[in-house]
């Protein structure tokens, strides 16, 4: 939830903050994501809630005769994040582990980058900050030619190919969209691990 925020605040601006409704569609879209979810609407806001208990997501009252409650993200102020870093940690939670050179394809969506060592410098500045790092550099695996990154915000690092977000064959879809109850286990437990940053 607080990723797809974090990316639609850049990408859609306009339609941001976000309803629920435009937030579940976020999470669950089939592109840039990995694992791909189907997130309903009690997930969502289960999820909401415990983000807004740690805050980190504000709930913005509607206005003007509007009947819909809409949501935004406070990481940047609550973890003095610049833009740059947000479109960066964002990334790395919405599309797992990835390399660097990964990590600057896919965050151009989100932020233009005058010098692309920039995407470097935040990965190692995510991965130093104290007394909680949001990132952290992996260890190569026999094959794998390059370094990849992960974030530190969903809990434990999956032991994932580095061509995990490629498309899977026709019909096999095991393992592609998460569980419902295990989506509501994972998002209380990211709610516990933020929680602990603040501490």
């Amino acid at each position: 939830m607080l990723a797809s925020l974090m990316e639609k605040e850049s990408t859609v601006p306009d339609s941001y903050p976000m309803s629920l409704n435009a937030l579940r569609l976020a999470c669950n879209q089939s592109t840039n994501r990995a694992p791909i979810v189907a997130f309903e609407d009690r997930t969502v806001e289960a999820a909401l809630l415990s983000l807004k208990s740690i805050g980190l997501v504000r709930f913005v009252l509607p206005s003007h005769g509007g009947r819909t409650i809409r949501y935004r993200h406070v990481a940047g102020e609550r973890w003095h994040l610049s833009a740059a870093e947000l479109a960066v940690l964002s990334v790395l939670v919405l599309r797992g582990p990835q390399t660097v050179n990964e990590v600057r394809s896919r965050v151009s969506r989100q932020h233009r980058f005058e010098n692309p060592n920039q995407v470097d410098e935040i990965l190692d500045m995510l991965a130093s900050r104290s007394p909680e790092a949001l990132a952290v550099r992996l260890q190569r695996r026999p094959g794998e030619r390059d370094e990849r990154w992960a974030d530190l915000l969903t809990g434990e690092v999956p032991d994932m190919p580095t061509g995990h977000d490629q498309a899977m064959p026709p019909g096999d879809s095991s393992g592609a969209v998460a569980t419902e109850d295990s989506l509501l286990n994972d998002s209380a437990s990211l709610a516990v691990e933020v929680a602990g940053l603040h501490a």
